[in-house]
C-alpha cells in the first residue's frame, strides 16, 4: 500500500480516525505450554497523541508495542492500519507499511557501528527508495540539525555519548516522515539529563507535527508527563 507524502501530512489529526487500531487482539506463544502475552486488547492510536504504556515487568508492554508496530501478528483479533486490515498482509507488505508509516526507537539505539550518524539516519530512506542521493543527504542533515547534532553527522556511534546516539536513533525513526513513533523504553539506558532531552524531543514532535508517539516506560514520572497513560497488567488493559 503506497502512501503519498502530501496525503500523509493531511491525515494527521487527533480528532480523525485511528492511525493504528487493535480490536480484541490476543497474542499467545508456545505449543505444549501456552503463554498469553496480551489478551483481548482494544486500543486506538490517533495523530497528536503522546501515550505511555506502563505496567509491571512481564506484563505485556513490549508485546503490545510490537503488535502496534506490525512486528508481530495476533493469534486472534484484528489490527487495522489507517482502516486497512493488516492481519492478512504478507511480511513484505507489513514491512512496507512499517517503512512508510511507523518509526521505531528502542532502549538500545541499534545504530550500525561502522556507519556515520548521517549514514545511519538515511538507512530507512534507502530502504524505501523514493529519494535521490542528494535529497536523502539533505533530509538526513536537516533531521540531525533539528536535534542539535549537526556537528556529529560524520561521527560514528562510538564517538558520541549515549544521549547523542539516542538522538541519532530518533532522527533515524523520523527519516521517512512517519505518522507514528513507537518507542520501547527509550530512556532506559540514559542518564537524567539525556532522558529529559528525549522526552522534550517527543513532546515537541507531538505538539508541532501532530504525530502520535507511543512510549513504553517503567518510569511513572515520565509517563505522567504524557497525554495518555495506557496501563497493562498480566496482558490486559486496566486503564
Amino acid at each position: 500500500m503506497a502512501v503519498d507524502q502530501a496525503e500523509k501530512a493531511n491525515r494527521i489529526t487527533r480528532s480523525g480516525p485511528p492511525i493504528i487500531e487493535l480490536r480484541h487482539v490476543t497474542r499467545k506463544i508456545g505449543n505444549g505450554v501456552v503463554t498469553t502475552l496480551v489478551e483481548d486488547i482494544d486500543l486506538a492510536i490517533r495523530g497528536g497523541e503522546f501515550c505511555a504504556i506502563t505496567g509491571p515487568s512481564g506484563s505485556g508492554k513490549s508485546s503490545l508495542l510490537y503488535l502496534l508496530g506490525l512486528l508481530d501478528v495476533p493469534t486472534s483479533g484484528e489490527v487495522f492500519v489507517e482502516g486497512q486490515a493488516a492481519n492478512d498482509l504478507s511480511e513484505k507488505e507489513r514491512a512496507q507499511l512499517r517503512l512508510e508509516l511507523i518509526g521505531f526507537v528502542f532502549q538500545f539505539h541499534f545504530l550500525l557501528p561502522e556507519f556515520t550518524a548521517l549514514a545511519n539516519v538515511t538507512l530507512p530512506m534507502r530502504a524505501l527508495g523514493r529519494l535521490e542521493e542528494r535529497e536523502m543527504r539533505r533530509r538526513g542533515l536537516d533531521l540531525l540539525a533539528s536535534l542539535g547534532l549537526e556537528e556529529h553527522a560524520n561521527k560514528r556511534p562510538h564517538q558520541m555519548s549515549g544521549g547523542e546516539r539516542q538522538r541519532v536513533a530518533i532522527a533515524r525513526a523520523l527519516a521517512n516522515d512517519p505518522l507514528v513513533i513507537l518507542a520501547d523504553e527509550p530512556t532506559g539506558n540514559l542518564d537524567t539529563h539525556s532522558s529529559e532531552q528525549v522526552l522534550s524531543i517527543f513532546r515537541k514532535l507531538v505538539d508541532e507535527t501532530q504525530r502520535a508517539i507511543v512510549m513504553v516506560t517503567h518510569d511513572l514520572t515520565l509517563a505522567g508527563r504524557t497525554d495518555r497513560r495506557i496501563e497493562i497488567v498480566d496482558g490486559r488493559l486496566v486503564s
